[in-house]
C-alpha cells in the first residue's frame, strides 16, 4: 500500500478556521472572562474556578463528588485536585459517603461560607461588568446558547 503525500493546508483555510471556529472563539472568550474573574476575586483569595466550586457546594446537605464534577464539567481526578487547596485552607471538608463508603461527600465549612459571602459582591460587580461587554439583550441569548452547547 503506497502512501500519498499529504497536501499542505492552504493559508486561506487557516484564515477560514480562525474566523469561523466556534471552539477557538469559545476558548478565547472563556480565557478572557476567566482572567477577569481571577483578577477580581484575588483580594478574597479565590480563583474563578474555586468560586464556582464553593458555590456548587453551597447547599443544605453535603454533595457527592460525582454530581459536583458533572455540574462543573470536570472529571473526578481534576475535581479531586481542585479540592485539595480549598480543603487545606479549611474552606471545605471531604468525608466518606455514609451510603457508599467508596464515595466522598463534600461540604463547605463556616470559613468556606464566609469566604463565599465575601466573594459574592465581587462576583456580582464583575458579572455586571462582563455582561456590559455585550449588547443589551446578548447576555441572556449567550447564556441560552452556552447551555444548549453544554
Amino acid at each position: 500500500m503506497s502512501r500519498q503525500p499529504i497536501e499542505a493546508v492552504p493559508y486561506a483555510t487557516t484564515l477560514h478556521v480562525r474566523d469561523h471556529c466556534l471552539c477557538l472563539h469559545l476558548q478565547r472568550a472563556a480565557r478572557r472572562v476567566a482572567r477577569r474573574f481571577d483578577e477580581a476575586l484575588r483580594p478574597v483569595g479565590l480563583t474563578n474556578g474555586q468560586f464556582s466550586l464553593l458555590m456548587a457546594l453551597n447547599r443544605p446537605v453535603p454533595a457527592r463528588l460525582g454530581p459536583v464534577a458533572d455540574l462543573l464539567a470536570v472529571d473526578r481526578t481534576t475535581l479531586t485536585a481542585a479540592l485539595k487547596p480549598l480543603e487545606r485552607d479549611s474552606l471545605l471538608t471531604v468525608a466518606v459517603d455514609a451510603e457508599d463508603r467508596r464515595g466522598r461527600v463534600l461540604a463547605l465549612t463556616q470559613a468556606g461560607r464566609d469566604r463565599l459571602a465575601a466573594a459574592l459582591p465581587i462576583w456580582h460587580a464583575t458579572h455586571a461588568e462582563v455582561e456590559g461587554w455585550l449588547a443589551p439583550a446578548a447576555p441572556d441569548r449567550l447564556r441560552e446558547d452556552l447551555i444548549a452547547l453544554s
